[in-house]
């Protein structure tokens, strides 16, 4: 079977996991995002002192959790591939933890390319920041204005690594879905 491997990305509060719950109700495979559940678990490990930013930037030893999301998306991405799936959508990829590494000056191996150069998604969705429905929430601290850097950072990385990165547009939840289910 030729499965196909969609990402979702964009910087925070674009909408991705809006759009990933919309796949499921259709019935598409989806993989949630990773970070979520790492981000309790590091809440709980720091004071609330601290929880100022993303958790890259808070975390007590960063690189053993950037290693740890990487990880989770690689074994995502395998997953994948072992299911009986034409489709796979996924609320960020692989290389989405190279761009946020990159966004937070922070340093990273050759584990971190190799795993993007090794695990190649089909497709690469990327919700541009918009401001109207942007919003903070327990998992995510940015400004918008660090959004749209993040925004910027995630395209950077993913056309680095050969995506053609496919924007996409603003609107309904149902449209911005079927903008996406119709240019796969």
């Amino acid at each position: 079977m030729n499965t196909k491997k969609i990402v979702i990305t964009g910087g925070p509060g674009t909408g991705k996991t809006s759009i990933i719950n919309t796949l499921k109700i259709k019935k598409f495979h989806c993989f949630d995002e990773v970070i979520r559940t790492l981000t309790l678990e590091v809440k709980n490990e720091v004071s609330t002192s601290e929880h100022i930013s993303n958790p890259i930037a808070f975390a007590n030893d960063p690189m053993t959790f950037n290693t740890r999301l990487l990880n989770g998306r690689i074994d995502q991405f395998k997953q994948a591939g072992t299911l009986n799936k034409n489709l796979n959508f996924f609320d960020r990829g692989i290389p989405d933890v190279l761009a946020y590494m990159d966004y937070f000056n922070q340093q990273y191996g050759n584990l971190f390319t190799e795993a993007c150069q090794t695990h190649v998604y089909t497709h690469v969705f990327l919700l541009p920041p918009w401001k109207s429905i942007y919003k903070t929430d327990n998992e995510r601290f940015e400004t918008f204005e660090e959004a749209v850097k993040i925004h910027n950072f995630l395209e950077h990385t993913y056309k680095k690594f050969g995506y053609n990165v496919i924007e996409v547009p603003f609107g309904t939840i149902e449209d911005r879905t079927n903008y996406i289910i119709n240019n796969i």
